[in-house]
């Protein structure tokens, strides 16, 4: 399968990082490698760009994409994990960070990864390709740990009944595949809640988040991300739904913030400064040429952020 992967905020990701020629620079989720691409025509030389995925399949498309550059290394892990990797690799610090969370589009279209409710496939949703199935999780969970993940990951308000009719099916045969749940789902939401987008879009996202343990990893992200930076680095992110972006702007925010002693105080004893300053105070959105061109960007949006 080809890794082929339209990237998003191409450009406006990339001038946020305000990339130096001779920079070292993290992609921690390179995907089909456009955000990586992108970086790597504005490195001099001497730049050095590190590009992280966890997914095999996008692992051996950059590396067919960039193998003969002496600027890239390309590493399988997740971007959780670039604190120890950027160690491993000797650095002192790195002068920006991208991270584009979410599924991509290969991910999505390709049916025998189970991430669609539109084809009939294995119900997996692994981005690794390893660990537990979402298919584990739908036949193995009780009832109030299913609609707990369906409810806080795809805040989805028919969650109870989503679960006890996920447990109910389950009961005369393992539910194993895509279809299967989504005519599951179907039935539990009412008629009218069905004209509304596709019932199961609330669930499958849910189920991808828990599989992949995607907003744990996001804050391990953001954070080790912030423990590499070199002062004046910057940090891009953009994220594709509220969850994902309420957390990056918490995080965000929380290291912008200075003096946290009561207003009362005469003087500041916390001593606790600004860490950093957020480049552009409201996120970016696609641009209508952009959304035109791409509709799955619609609900992206990118933050970002430089440590002083």
């Amino acid at each position: 399968m080809e890794f082929s992967h339209i990237p998003v905020l191409l450009n406006e990701a990339v001038d946020a990082l305000e990339v130096k020629p001779d920079g070292t620079y993290i992609d921690g989720t390179a995907g089909g490698g456009g955000h990586s691409a992108k970086i790597l025509e504005r490195l001099g030389p001497n730049g050095r760009l590190i590009s992280i995925d966890q997914d095999p399949t996008a692992i051996k498309a950059v590396k067919k994409r960039f193998g003969d550059d002496n600027r890239s290394v390309i590493v399988k892990s997740n971007f959780s994990q670039m604190a120890r990797i950027a160690y491993d690799l000797g650095l002192k610090g790195v002068d920006g960070v991208l991270l584009d969370i979410g599924v991509s589009s290969p991910q999505l279209d390709t049916p025998e990864r189970g991430f669609s409710y539109h084809s009939d496939a294995p119900l997996d949703m692994r981005m690794s390709q390893t660990g537990r199935t979402a298919a584990d999780l739908v036949n193995e969970l009780d009832a109030g740990e299913l609609a707990d993940i369906i409810f806080r990951y795809g805040e989805e308000k028919f969650a109870r009944s989503i679960a006890s009719g996920i447990v109910k099916a389950r009961e005369s045969e393992r539910i194993e595949t895509t279809l299967e749940l989504a005519e599951i789902i179907s039935r539990c939401v009412p008629a009218a809640k069905r004209r509304d987008g596709h019932p199961a879009r609330k669930t499958f996202q849910a189920l991808r988040i828990a599989v992949n343990g995607e907003l744990q990893r996001l804050e391990e992200g953001l954070d080790s991300a912030f423990s590499i930076l070199s002062p004046g680095g910057r940090l891009a992110v953009i994220t594709f739904h509220s969850l994902e972006d309420r957390i990056t702007k918490q995080k965000m925010a929380s290291w912008c913030k200075g003096c946290t002693c009561p207003k009362d105080f005469p003087v500041c004893v916390c001593g606790n400064k600004p860490k950093g300053r957020l480049v552009f105070r409201k996120p970016l959105e696609p641009s209508l040429e952009e959304l035109d061109k791409n509709p799955r960007s619609r609900s992206a949006k990118l933050r970002c952020f430089e440590k002083m």
